[in-house]
């Protein structure tokens, strides 16, 4: 079963998400989706104590935290 949403977005938000469209192969709608399930993680992990960032692949250490999430 799928829900259908109305949103409400900023000039600058819309803006982005659209670059990131014109980039790549995809919709803003899984764009969207995308972000929810990031979102919906970073809860679950908090939960358990964890933390949500940016990990440099070579050295392994966090570069960016994300608060608030």
């Amino acid at each position: 079963m799928s829900v259908r949403m109305n949103l409400v977005l900023s000039d600058e938000l819309n803006s982005e998400i659209d670059k990131i469209v014109s980039a790549s192969e995809t919709t803003k709608s899984e764009i969207i989706r995308k972000a929810l399930q990031i979102f919906l993680a970073a809860q679950d992990g908090k939960k358990q104590g964890l933390k949500l960032g940016l990990v440099d692949g070579q050295t392994r250490t966090m570069t960016t935290e994300f608060i608030g999430l």
